[in-house]
């Protein structure tokens, strides 16, 4: 560890908060810049939201939402007139705090007067989502699923998925909704932190057992009731696909900010973490994305009264190990010069979650390397190919691999070219009224009935909108949201009578023709 920094570089860099945890010029490191603020609940659902807008039925896998405070007369009247539509209809409600983790500040409403409106809504903004009251339960008990996820590459595109992940089980057995129980946290939070503090949480070593286990052997019980768990991963795959493609245009739009092309940095990589729950049906529902899911393998037991101990988590360790060990594997840059010591470095990073202090790890490996004679140096020697000392990968590429699939869904990614192109000043995330004008006019989108000055008020009305829901305030200008907001409006003005996918899709169609050809153009005119 070096918490004050280092001046020789490294090859992979572990941070534990965020990309700017230390300032870094070259190498890999754990972490996207923007990340942490992407997956943060009112981002998620905002990029979720925009992908719905465009393909209702491909992003169905994630609650219907809607943020406070801004969105709470939306969210009044749009249940009022449920209601009124269907009498019957007796929905719950779940409200998350924006920044909340760890259970933080959620509780559960029958109806929107119930929301805590007095005190601190204004302050800590929240997102309020209908609660899915038939979730699959198993020991009649509600659980979720950690899944492991690496984004391996933004551009190219490159995800990974954990083969196994963790079930994590409420702790008293679970009912529909009512008055009376909207209050029980252990039968309706699925969280961790929460339910380890229960009477009822159990701590086992095995996988198949406990308050927390392995998703296989979920899977194994499902399947051994002949439900079609092929089916089941291939719907978990296609939920994770579909929301790292709601989250990459903003991700470029911080990346190009924090590392502007042509300029020396860091490449970037990270684990996150996938909440999601099952329905009866066993149908995947997305409840967030974690940008700093936890990698202990270990937890707090009280030995005897007042006295607590951190003993080993056999289920954690089997997940987390191998989702860390194979991370490293896959984003190596030097595998071919470092093979020799590539096994014994990877042992002796899993010292590290049972050391007290990475140092006593380092003293350990460097010790081991340097008084290794060359009979006991065969153990790492590449002739013996340390590699297949090492299990199988747990982490399976999703993407490229099915990109055929999901190509399509892409459109926003493409917008957000647009945007990163008229930017201008490298290192900015908002764009100027000159970039906007600028973009309009390259893309010869102006014309007698749409004129400059109605380009400019479309420009005004939209970025103060966004301004004033407290998105960014750093910078002034047009945010990636309300740029994408105003090109949907363009589309829609454009191509009438067309399902909105088309309309946005024809549009950027036009727009990279044109300024291809602006680009040609100037090329020859560079040329000559």
């Amino acid at each position: 560890q070096f918490p004050l920094g280092r001046r020789l570089p490294c090859d992979i860099y572990w941070h534990g908060v965020s990309f700017h945890d230390n300032d870094i010029f070259s190498g890999q490191v754990n972490k996207f810049p923007g990340m942490t603020e992407m997956v943060r609940k009112i981002t998620l659902s905002r990029a979720v939201r925009t992908m719905q807008d465009l393909f209702p039925l491909e992003y169905n896998f994630y609650p219907r939402s809607w943020i406070l405070p801004e969105e709470f007369p939306l969210f009044v009247a749009e249940v009022r007139m449920m209601k009124e539509g269907d009498p019957s209809w007796k929905p719950t409600f779940i409200v998350k705090p924006d920044g909340g983790c760890q259970g933080d500040g959620i509780y559960l409403i029958k109806d929107p007067s119930d929301i805590r409106l007095v005190g601190n809504i204004q302050s800590r903004p929240a997102v309020v989502q209908e609660y899915i009251c038939k979730p699959l339960l198993v020991d009649k008990l509600k659980f979720d699923i950690r899944l492991y996820v690496l984004l391996k590459s933004l551009e190219p595109l490159e995800i990974y998925i954990a083969k196994d992940g963790l079930s994590r089980f409420c702790t008293e057995p679970y009912q529909e909704p009512t008055l009376k129980n909207l209050h029980q946290v252990f039968m309706h939070l699925t969280n961790y932190s929460l339910n380890i503090h229960s009477g009822n949480f159990i701590h086992s070593d095995s996988v198949n057992t406990g308050s927390k286990r392995t998703f296989s052997s979920i899977l194994c019980r499902l399947s051994s009731r002949g439900a079609d768990v092929k089916k089941l991963w291939s719907d978990i795959i296609s939920l994770v696909i579909k929301t790292i493609i709601a989250l990459t245009p903003e991700l470029k739009v911080y990346y190009q900010s924090d590392i502007p092309a042509g300029k020396p940095g860091p490449t970037c990589f990270q684990i996150l973490g996938f909440d999601i729950l099952l329905m009866k049906n066993l149908k995947p529902m997305l409840l967030e994305v974690n940008a700093n899911p936890s990698m202990r393998i270990e937890h707090e037991q009280e030995r005897s009264p007042g006295v607590f101990e951190n003993v080993p988590s056999p289920v954690d360790e089997e997940v987390k190990v191998a989702v860390i060990r194979d991370t490293l594997r896959l984003v190596d840059p030097q595998k071919k010069k470092r093979k020799d010591t590539q096994f014994l470095i990877i042992k002796h990073f899993f010292m590290c979650y049972r050391c007290q202090t990475l140092e006593h790890v380092s003293e350990e490996l460097n010790k081991e390397l340097l008084e290794a004679g060359p009979s006991d140096r065969a153990d790492y020697d590449t002739t013996k190919s340390p590699e297949a000392a090492l299990p199988s990968l747990c982490l399976k590429q999703v993407f490229p691999k099915y990109a055929k699939q999901f190509n399509y869904l892409r459109l926003v990614d493409r917008v957000a070219a647009l945007f990163i192109r008229f930017l201008g000043v490298k290192g900015t995330t908002k764009l100027g009224p000159t970039g906007f004008r600028t973009f309009i006019r390259n893309c010869k989108l102006s014309n007698s009935n749409f004129s400059m000055a109605s380009v400019d008020i479309l420009y005004i009305d939209i970025t103060r909108r966004w301004n004033s829901v407290g998105i960014d305030h750093k910078e002034s200008g047009m945010c990636l949201q309300a740029f994408v907001e105003a090109f949907f409006c363009l589309a829609q003005k454009k191509y009438k009578s067309l399902p909105l996918h088309e309309q946005v899709a024809l549009l950027i169609d036009f727009c990279e023709y044109h300024l291809a050809a602006l680009d040609e153009k100037r090329l020859v005119c560079g040329r000559g």
